[in-house]
């Protein structure tokens, strides 16, 4: 399914302080004293290693910021999966913009693929399975619209976007509130009928008691397919099932194939190695 593409207002600022961050008082010294300014270039944005591609938009900015233009021609979208040497784009322009632009572009490149391509992984490994990957709160400061929006490209989907779009009640709030029902109450009393509750649950009797409170959707946390297998027939379908805890491409399918909705994993945006993608110049 394709992804619809991020508005620029919301891609803009991100790159607008990458930029800033990489020319700091003085400008690119390199490029600047090497490269004439009158001097025009060709470059290509290659793949060096299999992946799916994500964040075309963020480098794009990054090269119309520092010379609007700088053309680039996309042969390759978000989401198209790459093996080594693929083309992924052409960038025109001007030399000393495109050398100035190219390690921050790179930068959001390399990083939204990476986790789209993890993502793609977990999402391929249960293909087989109702299960979808889903994201969570993990997200590294500042990068959370540009992390979730590579965790869909990659076939993945979203968890909540922040603390205000859904409740999430946890270990720690479920100590201080004295207990699961005190949770669930006073969750249920403090929002909106349009919010979504999830209670995270660490066995199964707690499980059954949230059943009984009514809540929107359980946290799994740490359960093994077996134990997995005892929850969503618990749950019978009144909530959704999310299982966390050792998501990973080998231990993924087992993790689907008790039955669970979704399976969520932070790694996939705080600790997603970068895919290799590289600018050549063409002449």
């Amino acid at each position: 399914m394709s992804v619809p593409p991020l508005p620029l207002i919301m891609i803009e600022p991100s790159v607008r302080a990458a930029l800033l961050e990489d020319l700091g008082r003085a400008g690119d010294l390199t490029t600047d004293s090497i490269v004439p300014a009158s001097a025009r270039t060709e470059c290509a944005i290659v793949a060096r290693q299999p992946g799916v591609v994500a964040g075309l938009d963020y480098a794009m900015t990054a090269f119309r910021l520092i010379d609007p233009s700088i053309e680039v021609h996309v042969e390759r979208p978000d989401g198209s999966r790459l093996t080594p040497g693929d083309l992924i784009a052409t960038v025109t322009g001007s030399a000393r913009g495109i050398l100035t632009a190219e390690r921050v572009a790179l930068n959001f490149l390399g990083h939204l693929s990476g986790v789209a391509s993890a993502t793609r992984g977990i999402a391929d490994a249960i293909a087989h399975t109702k299960a979808s990957i889903c994201c969570t709160r993990k997200t590294m400061p500042g990068l959370r619209i540009a992390q979730k929006y590579a965790v869909r490209v990659g076939g993945g989907s979203n968890h909540r976007f922040g603390l205000d779009d859904a409740v999430l009640i946890k270990d720690n709030h479920v100590a201080i509130a004295g207990g699961v029902r005190n949770a669930v109450q006073r969750a249920k009393a403090g929002v909106g009928h349009l919010v979504k509750i999830e209670l995270e649950v660490d066995t199964l009797d707690q499980l059954r008691e949230a059943m009984d409170l009514g809540v929107d959707a359980v946290l799994l946390d740490n359960m093994g397919p077996d134990t997995l297998r005892e929850a969503v027939a618990i749950v019978a379908g009144r909530a959704i099932t999310e299982a966390s805890g050792r998501i990973r491409p080998d231990t993924a399918p087992a993790i689907a194939e008790a039955g669970v909705d979704l399976l969520s994993a932070g790694w996939l945006t705080h600790s997603a190695t970068v895919l290799d993608i590289g600018l050549d110049h063409r002449g």
